[in-house]
């Protein structure tokens, strides 16, 4: 009890904020999700937070390296929530979690019931072992907890029903496909062009395709499925600069100043809603831009002006030589206070074309419904003929397509 609030008043209160926000969102929050967290007290995975930061929003930090970075965290409860719900837990599976915490695993098990099993994978041993430690706390011992690197099975054969990966991903290992049932369903957080999304994958003749995915960011994948991108400074101290995720490359000294040269900006007649998703863009100018990649910047570069971005942690831009063009903040109506408009801002030589064809896509992107993006996933190596229309990325161990079958 923390002053007249007991934990179970905490925890129901949590649970109607979830509710609330997947509503917004237009998420489906599964009756028997909603009665996991409220069984499961998410205070025994939270550390030294306090109460209320434990039934709170946010994520929790549990542990960080030299920098401060983060390592190991319980994720925010809507999140989780969400990622269950794409999982679709049944009475009686057999579910592999990959990047322990214990939260998630404890949640899970109260979801798979008395004849289903849970089995949590994670290659830090600090890691597991707290995780044991607050399982066993909690009650559940019966949770499988494993000090592994996940890029490999967890035993030769042995299948599960449901996969969940709470760790950013870049690859889907075949570990990951060989441990996965018929019928089974696989929800990662996927890096694609430098943008995360959980997707929630099946199997189908042989590939993996999307059912459905959501925005997220996650603690990056370590281990032999580790994969770090590409920075590139634009300003001293990174005030400003690009990331690269997939093998692209920029020409850095033909970017240098681009900054301080005139900048271009070019307005799309395309508008959303001050609450109105529109992350699937993202990935539609990914597969049209050349060039494409993610601008970074910040507080004070957004402060001072010298940018105007709309996510200073990555921004869709691309390159073109030595010139450079992002999507800028969009811009209030003033004839309609509530409306938006999506435009773009660029610099270089090419300044006034590169934001005009960053516009012009905005407007395919509306012209064509907004639509939804589809992820499949094959084998390295399969032959070009044999993928779907889209934009292809090569991986380490995979072809991920990723396309727009709903489009207009």
């Amino acid at each position: 009890m923390r002053g007249n609030v007991s934990v179970e008043e905490l925890r129901e209160a949590l649970v109607k904020r979830i509710a609330t926000r997947h509503q917004v969102l237009g998420l489906p929050l599964p009756a028997e999700v909603e009665q996991a967290f409220l069984a499961v007290p998410r205070h025994r995975f939270t550390g030294d937070a306090s109460l209320e930061e434990a039934y709170g929003d946010d994520a929790i930090v549990t542990k960080r390296d030299d920098r401060g970075l983060s390592l190991s965290s319980v994720s925010a409860a809507w999140l989780q929530a969400a990622m269950l719900g794409q999982l679709q837990v049944r009475p009686g599976d057999r579910v592999l979690e990959i990047g322990s915490g214990g939260f998630n695993a404890a949640l899970i098990r109260e979801l798979v019931g008395a004849d289903g099993s849970v089995t949590t994978i994670d290659i830090d041993s600090d890691v597991t072992g707290r995780a044991e430690r607050c399982l066993a706390e909690a009650g559940y011992t019966d949770v499988e907890v494993i000090c592994q690197d996940a890029e490999f099975e967890v035993e030769p054969g042995r299948k599960f029903d449901k996969i969940l990966v709470t760790v950013g991903a870049w690859d889907i290992p075949p570990a990951w496909i060989s441990q996965l049932a018929d019928g089974g369903r696989l929800v990662v957080p996927l890096r694609t062009m430098g943008t995360t999304r959980s997707w929630t994958l099946e199997r189908q003749d042989g590939t993996l395709v999307s059912r459905g995915h959501l925005m997220c960011g996650f603690v990056a994948m370590q281990g032999a499925g580790a994969s770090h991108g590409i920075g590139i400074a634009l300003l001293d101290g990174n005030q400003v600069g690009l990331w690269l995720d997939e093998g692209q490359s920029v020409d850095k000294a033909a970017l240098d100043g681009v900054l301080c040269t005139p900048r271009a900006e070019a307005w799309s007649g395309v508008s959303t809603g001050p609450i109105v998703p529109y992350s699937d863009q993202d990935l539609w100018l990914a597969g049209r831009l050349p060039g494409f990649c993610l601008m970074t910047a910040q507080q004070d570069a957004l402060d001072s002006g010298v940018v105007d971005l709309p996510w200073r942690y990555g921004t869709p831009a691309f390159v073109d030589g030595g010139t450079i063009a992002y999507r800028a903040k969009p811009r209030l109506i003033e004839e309609n206070p509530s409306v938006y408009e999506f435009g773009a801002y660029a610099h270089g030589d090419d300044a006034a074309e590169a934001a005009e064809l960053l516009a012009e896509q905005i407007q395919a992107w509306d012209l064509a419904g907004r639509p939804s993006p589809h992820l499949s996933v094959f084998p390295a190596g399969t032959p070009d003929a044999e993928l779907p229309e889209g934009l292809v990325l090569n991986k380490r161990h995979t072809r991920v397509v990723i396309s727009w079958p709903t489009a207009r």
